[in-house]
């Protein structure tokens, strides 16, 4: 047998490196530069998942890592291709999901084409990744994508960035091995940080639990609940922290949609200890540290940065969820005054409620939020878009089950919902999966609805209509500007829908909203439901209500 006989294309080796870190799909838009690695896809078990554009790929990658805490993977050409994976990038990077893109380049050893299409794509993708490198060699193809992984998944977890060229794709070379991956584990909270944290607890008159993006990690829902339960701590959450502890228990005290003088800031300001679990400063601030405020103990794998909104006393850093564990140990059955901030629990769900059963038209927020969550099961999922809806839904949304209300606090970018939901239909196809956009996020990737029907996915999206901006025209009212510059006209959404062979539906009554969504679970495939929505709530809530709280 010749040496020839044992050489590969660099493309092959890349294929087989992801095979062994268990990637089965690779969402993107491929170009000429990708050709290589195209091929070597086609005859292995990863699964090409074509989308319509870039951006929806990277979303769909990162929701993948968010939901089962190993990377997606994407994949686009190089120049333009790459650039529309940006987004996603900063959305993963913000949002702690991690996630692997890939970009093809030209030849470097040699080009014909100048410098057409070529854009500096490893300097463009640094500060939005925790890592971007040019692979430069096919033989170190192996190990570069192994640490790639690795640096995707550790804490804090986001995305990597590998550009592959073409010619270092198509370069045949001698067979490496792939790298054998081993687990790692987490260290656990040091003893002193336990015992002065539990110190801190056990000293409080009013403690209050937060749980943070963070806990909301695959792997750190263990111990959490735990933790709630054994200390008998109420507790609160950010919007990206929900699910972690079930909505439904007697200790859930609300979540933070707003900074400050919600109805759950009743607690938060009464409390003088709250133990942050998870908390991540990227997300919008649940509330606002201040001298006169309530001592802060955070809890999670690395240590806060301190920020202006955030400087925490005491720190117990670790995985999460066994340094929960024991610091239950050092807490259980020892704080009768665990329980002293429960008796305002009542009265902020009640107000967080009210008008939930409205019968007006169109329908409120709070309404549509209500008959979402009559017809979504305990571990179905919802998956918003960004807009003025995403503050009742956190407000609003009783959730049970972690992972159950994907949202974007972080980056907050439109144009993300629908991408997300779809990832989570296919990692879910037995379980109810709801896109929420309004209008101007869905049609920012409206096109992967052919995408989804193209999949055979089951998915229902729902669209509400305010034919604006609704979030900034709401800001510009409330800072007293004119209305300009915010409206828009909108397709038929249910011939739209059609036109990608999905189904289409128009709400033309609040009373046959839930039923045409459960209708549609049942019959499955995809299916969006287009509803106009009332947003003078956000004025009569939001700003008139709470100002009157604040005086």
């Amino acid at each position: 047998m010749s040496g020839q006989d044992h050489k590969v294309k660099g493309s092959d080796l890349f294929v087989a490196a992801l095979e062994n870190e268990g990637v089965d799909r690779i969402f993107g838009v491929p170009g000429e530069e990708n050709l290589d690695l195209v091929e070597s896809l086609r005859t292995s078990k990863i699964q090409l998942v074509l989308t319509r554009h870039e951006q929806a790929a990277a979303f769909m990658a990162a929701t993948h890592g968010r939901l089962t805490g190993k990377p997606g993977v994407c994949l686009s050409t190089l120049g333009p291709g790459a650039l529309n994976l940006s987004t996603g990038a900063a959305y993963a990077n913000l949002g702690g999901m991690p996630m692997i893109l890939i970009t093809g380049q030209k030849p470097i050893m040699s080009s014909r084409q100048a410098r057409f299409q070529i854009v500096d794509v490893v300097a463009t993708m640094k500060p939005l990744t925790k890592l971007s490198r040019q692979i430069v060699s096919a033989s170190s193809i192996p190990t570069v994508v192994r640490d790639a992984f690795r640096v995707a998944m550790e804490e804090r977890p986001g995305p990597v960035h590998l550009e592959l060229p073409e010619d270092i794709a198509g370069d045949e070379v001698e067979a490496v091995p792939v790298i054998p991956i081993h687990p790692i584990e987490i260290p656990v909270a040091h003893r002193s940080a336990l015992d002065r944290a539990a110190e801190m607890i056990l000293a409080a008159r009013r403690p209050l639990v937060m749980m943070g993006a963070a806990t909301s990690r695959p792997r750190s829902t263990h111990g959490i609940a735990s933790f709630v339960r054994r200390t008998g701590i109420p507790f609160f959450t950010t919007q990206m922290g929900k699910g972690t502890v079930p909505g439904g228990t007697n200790l859930y005290m609300g979540t933070a949609a707003l900074s400050e003088r919600d109805y759950v800031h009743d607690a938060i300001d009464a409390a003088d200890l709250i133990i942050a679990i998870g908390h991540d400063p990227i997300e919008k601030p649940p509330f606002i540290m201040g001298p006169s405020g309530p001592k802060v103990i955070h809890v999670s794998y690395t240590s806060a940065s301190v920020e202006l909104v955030y400087f925490p006393d005491a720190e117990v850093v670790g995985d999460v969820g066994p340094s929960l564990e024991l610091l239950a140990d050092r807490l259980e059955g020892k704080l009768p005054q665990a329980a002293a901030l429960l008796p305002l629990r009542e009265g902020i769900l009640n107000h967080i409620a009210d008008r939930a059963t409205e019968t007006r038209w169109p329908p409120t927020p709070q309404r549509i939020v209500h008959d979402v969550r009559q017809v979504i099961p305990e571990n179905g999922i919802v998956a918003l878009d960004n807009g003025m809806y995403k503050i009742w839904f956190a407000r609003n949304y009783r959730t049970r089950v972690a992972n159950t209300l994907l949202l974007d606090n972080a980056l907050a970018t439109m144009g993300a919902g629908l991408p997300s939901a779809m990832m989570a239909a296919m990692l879910y196809p037995d379980r109810r999966v709801l896109a929420v956009a309004g209008d101007g996020g869905f049609m920012m990737n409206s096109q992967e609805m052919e995408t989804a029907v193209r999949l055979k996915l089951n998915l229902v999206v729902l669209v509400l209509e305010d034919n604006a901006y609704g979030m900034i025209r709401w800001k510009q009212a409330v800072d007293h500007f004119a209305d300009y510059g915010m409206t828009f006209g909108n397709p038929d959404f249910a011939l739209y829908a059609k036109a990608y062979g999905a189904k289409g539906h128009r709400i033309a009554s609040i009373d046959s909203f839930g039923p045409t969504l459960d209708a549609a679970f049942k019959e499955g495939g995809v299916h969006l439901v287009s509803i106009p929505i009332d947003y003078s709530e956000n004025v009569r809530v939001l700003v008139d209500e709470l100002r009157t709280r604040q005086k």
